[in-house]
């Protein structure tokens, strides 16, 4: 069904690049509409994990990707006031083949949107969607209007075409909001994703490009509102009296920093309708099931939403019933992941107390004791493979 199929992609971040590359792959013509001048991506890293790396590999461009990457030797969670180390997820253990990355956002879109070109996909820029139907019509701040036999709405958090499929929808104010930077790698930072727990708050950092920098993103839980969105400027002083308390390797990586962004967390429910039923619009990525940045899989589930919704189109003969089968087989995994982010919260977050010594005692001794216990507790996630069907025989396991 999807062979000739007309197909538009609302959105040139890592969700929309990957849908139209696996989408071409099957024979679409898929063209990409995207708001900005240019195709990049802001100043962030992601983790990309075994279940989204898979997708990649299947792609054809986890090579690529990994030659720009930094591999993952382990993520430890540490004591954010003494540095001590609480827990360690030792990924060397996992098999060879599954990956676990360390990547700049604008390294994995660089990559994808050279494939993308070189599967013939059509990239425009300066495409900005100010309204969108439910029956795919698509209006753009030039006046123009646009159609196609299927929309994929792939433009994140603010999507137009979501709310034309469920309504209007407010979200809530978590209580918490998220610093994010990107600063020299100053410690030597071991190549491992470290989460620096604390009392109301936490600081995960990772290097990224060969381990000459650090991405830092940091948690504080507050009363005081602010709003939703990656690209608002805070003061770095901010950043550091939040985090005072905390060890001596922090203060050194916040030191270093110059400029920083903060935003407000919003929990946001999983679309009811991810689809129009007549087989002409599908929601994908953060425009479905926006996500808590607490267990790293915003990115690693626009992967998996790409690869299983060309995978159905291409699997059934009619597109309402793909689109069907796609939200079906997406969504309860989904909820479950967001779920599973919102729960990791408070765990990075306890007060002093008998509760957190005994919870890092606990941690502690699997650790030590039961490493292995320890590592695949998340199997259901991260050995999850969306490509099995199309590519036989290749297991996955797990960290946190």
């Amino acid at each position: 069904m999807i062979l000739g199929q007309k197909i538009t992609v609302l959105g040139a971040g890592i969700g929309g690049l990957s849908a139209a590359l696996a989408l071409a792959q099957r024979g679409a013509q898929v063209t990409v509409l995207e708001q900005a001048e240019a195709i990049t991506e802001v100043g962030a890293g992601i983790q990309v994990s075994p279940n989204g790396a898979r997708v990649l590999e299947a792609l054809g461009v986890a090579d690529r990707l990994a030659a720009r990457s930094v591999t993952g030797r382990a993520v430890v969670l540490r004591d954010g006031l003494s540095g001590q180390d609480v827990a360690k997820l030792d990924l060397t253990q996992l098999p060879a083949h599954q990956r676990y990355l360390f990547v700049h956002r604008a390294d994995i879109v660089d990559v994808l949107a050279d494939a993308v070109r070189a599967a013939g996909v059509t990239i425009k820029l300066l495409q900005k969607v100010v309204d969108a139907q439910a029956d795919g019509t698509v209006h753009l701040a030039t006046g123009a209007q646009h159609k196609a036999d299927l929309v994929v709405a792939a433009d994140g958090l603010h999507s137009r075409m979501r709310p034309a499929l469920n309504g209007t929808a407010e979200p809530f104010f978590t209580g918490q909001v998220a610093w994010r930077c990107l600063v020299p790698n100053v410690i030597g930072h071991p190549m491992h994703a470290r989460v620096h727990m604390g009392p109301g708050r936490h600081l995960v950092s990772y290097p990224l490009r060969d381990g000459k920098m650090v991405n830092i993103v940091a948690v504080e839980e507050r009363k005081l509102w602010a709003e939703e969105g990656w690209f608002h400027e805070d003061d770095p002083q901010n950043l550091k009296a939040a985090f005072a308390e905390f060890d001596p390797e922090v203060h050194l990586l916040l030191n270093a920093t110059e400029k920083v962004f903060l935003w407000g967390l919003y929990r946001h429910p999983v679309a009811t309708r991810w689809t129009d039923g007549q087989g002409r619009v599908a929601l994908l990525g953060d425009a479905a099931h926006p996500t808590l940045p607490f267990l790293a899989q915003g990115a690693n589930m626009a992967l998996e939403d790409a690869w299983v919704l060309a995978d159905c189109l291409s699997q059934h003969d009619g597109t309402a019933a793909a689109l069907a089968a796609y939200e079906l087989q997406r969504k309860p995994r989904v909820s479950r992941v967001i779920e599973a982010a919102n729960a990791n919260a408070w765990k990075y977050h306890l007060r002093r107390g008998p509760v957190r010594l005994a919870a890092h005692l606990g941690m502690r001794t699997l650790s030590r004791m039961a490493p292995g216990r320890l590592l695949h507790q998340f199997d259901w996630l991260y050995a999850h493979d969306v490509t099995q069907a199309s590519t036989p025989g290749r297991g996955s396991a797990s960290v946190v």
